[in-house]
């Protein structure tokens, strides 16, 4: 009686076992990045980018780029992306900060180049913080000799922003920048640039509410400011028109991301330079399809906001390939990073994008017609 008993319980644990294994298999199988399997004749590559609606139909796999097998790479966060792609631990194909890769190239990086895709732009006037309970600033100048904090240096959103506080009668070096933390860019900037770290443990949007700090730069919202801390403000307050301004005035949405490739992928497959730059155009259209439908963004005046944009910026504010206004624009950026940190010379344009991408014809072409009916 007691063998029946043992029998049938190793059998129950038979049964279990095989049914998570089974249920493992699923898991792994759901889970798995989309087309990780290489088709014949195609040539595998990793892609990390962050969760955009510009990328959706690449991850979801709507588009394939021609002569490639796409593979997806989790995301983790901007932040997280940016430190492995730094640190030479990224995928084939990277989103990447436009500001930490001119540095790196300037200072001799050659293993990976830039496709002409930006997945990321921003107007960054709104995201200029100050301590408004201390009194000490009420217009730009008021910061001259003041303490700035800023999350890094090297972040392409704080080149432009102390680029637009230089516009504003606000030299960069006429403040002291209290960092988070030391990037490669704050260890290799000139001496002239004054940089303090945070106290440990510290932060220096804590150091803005407590007053230790007149100002911060910061790359994205923060929490003082969505939750309407008194003591914080911008220092723009009717930013919105300030950056319709400036577009009107510069023409530039400014790009804060590039998306880069390994150099030796591309010198063996040279093509593989049009063929992302395209699906990733593809992705991007059926993105302005998808949003265009008023019933899918969960924002009751979306669609006038859509229509206001569309006639400020134009039918594709995020434009790719190696247009003059891109190349305006990005080249904004290497300016300020050469007047802000570098010590060489900066990278030209030609230096930074592999050579296929000012070969790609422009205009891009219209894969998907608009649809109407919503």
């Amino acid at each position: 009686m007691a063998r029946k008993t043992i029998r049938k319980s190793k059998a129950a644990t038979s049964a279990r076992t095989a049914r998570t294994t089974a249920a493992k298999r699923v898991r792994t199988r759901a889970s798995a990045p989309a087309r990780a399997r290489t088709s014949p004749g195609k040539l595998r590559l990793t892609m990390l980018t962050g969760d955009y609606e510009i990328v959706r139909a690449l991850k979801d796999g709507t588009v394939r780029p021609e002569g490639i097998d796409l593979v997806i790479a989790d995301y983790r966060g901007a932040s997280e992306i940016h430190k492995r792609v730094a640190a030479g631990k990224g995928a084939d194909i990277n989103e990447f900060n436009g500001g930490h890769f001119v540095v790196q190239r300037a200072h001799g990086r050659e293993d990976f180049t830039a496709i002409p895709v930006f997945l990321h732009r921003r107007f960054r006037h709104g995201f200029i913080y100050i301590n408004r309970s201390m009194g000490r600033i009420r217009e730009p100048s008021d910061l001259i000799g003041k303490r700035i904090g800023s999350t890094s240096i090297g972040a392409a959103a704080n080149y432009w922003m102390r680029g637009y506080l230089e516009q504003a009668g606000v030299p960069h070096r006429s403040v002291t920048w209290v960092v988070d933390h030391f990037d490669d860019t704050a260890e290799q900037a000139p001496r002239e640039l004054k940089i303090e770290r945070a106290p440990a443990g510290g932060s220096v949007a804590q150091m803005l509410l407590d007053g230790e700090i007149d100002g911060v730069i910061s790359p994205s919202i923060d929490r003082m400011i969505d939750e309407r801390d008194p003591r914080v403000g911008r220092l723009w307050p009717n930013y919105k028109q300030i950056e319709v301004d400036y577009f009107r005035r510069t023409g530039l949405f400014p790009i804060m991301h590039v998306t880069t490739v390994p150099t030796r992928i591309v010198l063996r497959h040279p093509w593989v330079v049009r063929s992302l730059t395209l699906a990733f155009e593809e992705a991007k259209q059926l993105c302005y399809q998808r949003v265009i439908n008023p019933r899918v963004v969960p924002l009751a005046w979306f669609r006038a906001q859509w229509e206001e944009e569309r006639q400020l910026l134009g039918p594709d504010p995020w434009e790719y390939g190696m247009s003059d206004a891109n190349r305006r624009n990005y080249g904004q950026l290497v300016r300020y990073v050469q007047e802000q940190v570098l010590t060489g010379p900066a990278p030209t344009l030609e230096d930074l994008f592999a050579k296929e991408s000012f070969e790609i014809e422009l205009p891009l072409p219209k894969f998907h017609a608009t649809k109407y009916g919503f």
